[in-house]
């Protein structure tokens, strides 16, 4: 059997299955409950500091975006941080902690931008004896407006001023997580780098509106006519987590620094490429808001089955195994060809493929052949571009083909030439000659 337990930054957990810092991680009931389902590890509900708690709006608090079948794709949330007392919070988590060992409780925090404000609230969290911490520079709503969360995230120097001032004051691991609402994510890892942090967690959420009441004009959810941007979460920002995930992984001033992946996982074929990608363990919101803490034990089994079956030992075997496949356009083997290929077999004849390619791609793709209703390739015209292969129903149906090479490309009337060559080369591209010379 896999070994699929987990060593974070020296945080330890059964599994690499954490609950991301969210609603569903807010107070010690919920907590018991995950860990009773099999989570390894929770990132508890953001902290602010002692005083009058944070107030929430007391109306609705998520947008939404489904897709044909009312599977939920994405979820727009205008909750704040922990409404709940500081102290109960604090109370909660020392005796959560007592009481599983084993798990991982890291604690998400958030005060003003001061460095006493910091000083004030790390030793009252080591207390708890807490495994970490985790700097929430990512909330893009409500508290960013106040100074704090996406505010701090979207300055570099913020961030390595704020990781300096944390790991000058407490022995705990630093996680810094970050914020996706930013043109290059790379830069403010580097800076929480140079601060020393010892992680960095992402992507947290995306500003967005998901959605107008075209009866009050009014943005979704609303709260007395009026509406806010949120932050965006669920399967759909996946792919954009995973692009910063890898940017992150394979950029060299932030090689080798760990990181947290978070952003739409929901099952465990999810959490393997997040980790593949060079994430040493994911973090879980949405999913469990869906679908309640149970999908947990779905994710173990699928990540611990599909791991023997590839012999896989250790999530060691994983983590980053596809970091160095990810590159930049201009690296990508031109003389690469492949072509689409029809299983006339699985065809059901529904015409998608022709439509798409007739309609927006490179007219290859036949609708009749000797009179009959027909969908087949024609080579001469294909350039590989597999958007039939993305809009076809039947899956495997269609296929991409790679071309041996030497093989005749009927498209350029040119065998395929066995030798890599790309963009920065090309007798096309005008640099390539500046190179040259």
């Amino acid at each position: 059997m896999a070994d699929i337990r987990n060593n974070f930054v020296g945080i330890k957990s059964p599994n690499p299955f954490w609950l991301a810092s969210a609603p569903p991680t807010d107070k010690a009931y919920n907590v018991i409950r995950a860990f009773k389902a099999g989570w390894g590890g929770v990132v508890w509900k953001t902290l602010g500091e002692e005083g009058p708690p944070v107030v929430n709006v007391n109306g609705p608090r998520y947008g939404a975006i489904w897709g044909a079948d009312r599977r939920l794709l994405g979820l727009n949330n205008i909750e704040l941080i922990t409404d709940r007392d500081l102290q109960v919070n604090l109370r909660e988590i020392k005796q959560v902690k007592k009481d599983w060992p084993d798990r991982a409780i890291v604690v998400s925090l958030m005060v003003p931008c001061v460095e006493e404000s910091w000083k004030a609230i790390l030793p009252v969290v080591e207390e708890t004896e807490a495994d970490g911490i985790e700097l929430n520079f990512g909330c893009p709503h409500g508290m960013s407006e106040r100074g704090m969360g996406a505010a701090v995230g979207q300055v570099p120097e913020y961030i390595e001023m704020v990781v300096r001032w944390c790991k000058a004051n407490t022995r705990m691991p630093v996680i810094t997580k970050l914020t996706p609402n930013i043109t290059d994510v790379r830069k403010p890892a580097r800076a929480a780098l140079a601060g020393g942090t010892d992680a960095v967690s992402l992507i947290n959420t995306i500003n967005s509106i998901t959605g107008v009441d075209l009866d009050s004009f009014a943005p979704q959810p609303t709260i007395d006519g009026k509406g806010s941007h949120g932050g965006y979460c669920g399967p759909a920002v996946k792919p954009i987590a995973m692009n910063m995930v890898a940017e992150i992984a394979r950029d060299p001033e932030t090689h080798g620094l760990p990181i947290s992946g978070i952003g739409g996982i929901t099952t465990w074929r999810d959490a393997a490429e997040f980790m593949a990608l060079g994430a040493g363990n994911v973090q879980v919101c949405t999913a469990v808001m869906t679908y309640g803490f149970k999908i947990v034990q779905e994710m173990i089994a699928g990540l611990e089955n599909w791991m023997d079956e590839k012999g896989h030992a250790s999530l060691d075997d994983i983590v980053g195994r596809a970091t160095p496949n990810v590159t930049d356009w201009q690296y990508l083997n031109l003389n690469y060809v492949a072509k689409a290929r029809i299983d006339q077999d699985a065809c059901i004849k529904c015409g998608r493929c022709h439509i798409a390619c007739e309609d927006t791609s490179h007219q290859a793709i036949t609708s009749m052949v000797d009179g009959k209703r027909h969908f087949e390739v024609i080579e001469a015209e294909c350039v590989g571009c597999n958007l039939c292969v993305n809009v076809c129903p039947v899956e495997n149906c269609i296929t991409m083909e790679p071309l041996a090479a030497g093989a005749m490309d009927q498209r350029t009337g040119k065998p395929v030439s066995p030798i890599y060559a790309n963009w920065t080369t090309h007798p096309n591209n005008p640099m390539a000659k500046v190179a040259a010379e």
